[in-house]
């Protein structure tokens, strides 16, 4: 067994079975969402399992691409270890920025004309939210040094700022502010671009908390793909407001 709760399972590779298994409750939570229920047609459903393909795929290449550049510092730094990339950790900022990228490059690939899934957007923040109790009982995910108050003591007894618990109390607020939206029919189609949106600004601002390396203009990589997460769902959010949709229809 390595330190800190970490298991050797094959050479190289290190498992952490409280993490693992958060990880694994929150993406059942997923599956167990009737996230297809407001989608009738087979044909419909098909098309949004196609779509929801290309998304995972994509997030999970994000996820490592945000972990490659954030922890390994890659490009700046040289970087020969692939094959513990592929078991290191992953990144949810990368996942959601490179996913939502993706599905959106695909729609008019694919001819999809579905309009954005507003179940999947209550969900996921619950997924992430369990994850991050994984995360805490990891030691992953750690904040800069601080003594006040909220401060959560690492392995070494240092005492940090608690970013796993400020992440799962975001999360599980996001999803109880996007039920309460989709529940009274507002902002629909756009409730998962308001939610990437608002980790985008959330994650930006506490990454300054984090104890990651600032080096990309001096911040650190995760801060970039979260303005970039920021800025691609305020974009998404403003083409799709139907009143604008409605002008332009009037205009032309």
């Amino acid at each position: 067994m390595a330190d800190h709760g970490f298991h050797v399972i094959a050479p190289g590779v290190q498992l952490h079975f409280g993490y693992a298994g958060m990880v694994l409750i929150g993406i059942l939570a997923v599956l167990a969402f009737r996230v297809t229920k407001d989608i009738t047609s087979p044909r419909d459903r098909r098309a949004y399992y196609t779509l929801q393909s290309i998304t995972i795929v994509a997030a999970l290449l994000g996820a490592k691409l945000a972990v490659l550049m954030g922890d390994a510092l890659w490009p700046i730094e040289a970087f020969d270890h692939w094959w513990e990339l592929l078991w290191s950790g992953r990144s949810i900022v990368g996942a959601l920025l490179i996913g939502f990228v993706a599905a959106e490059a695909a729609k008019p690939l694919l001819r999809y004309s579905l309009p954005p899934n507003d179940r999947f957007a209550i969900v996921l923040p619950i997924s992430i939210a369990i994850g991050r109790i994984g995360c805490h009982l990891a030691g992953c995910c750690q904040g800069t040094t601080y003594d006040g108050a909220l401060a959560i003591r690492d392995a070494a007894g240092v005492g940090r700022y608690p970013i796993p618990q400020f992440e799962l109390i975001f999360h599980a607020l996001m999803a109880l502010l996007l039920l309460r939206l989709y529940r009274a029919k507002a902002l629909q189609g756009r409730l998962f671009a308001i939610y990437v949106t608002a980790y985008g600004a959330f994650r930006f601002a506490t990454e300054y908390l984090r104890d990651t390396s600032k080096v990309f203009f001096e911040h650190s990589a995760y801060q970039w793909f979260a303005l970039a997460l920021l800025l691609f769902g305020a974009v998404f959010i403003y083409l799709h407001n139907p009143a604008r949709k409605a002008q332009r229809e009037v205009t032309i």
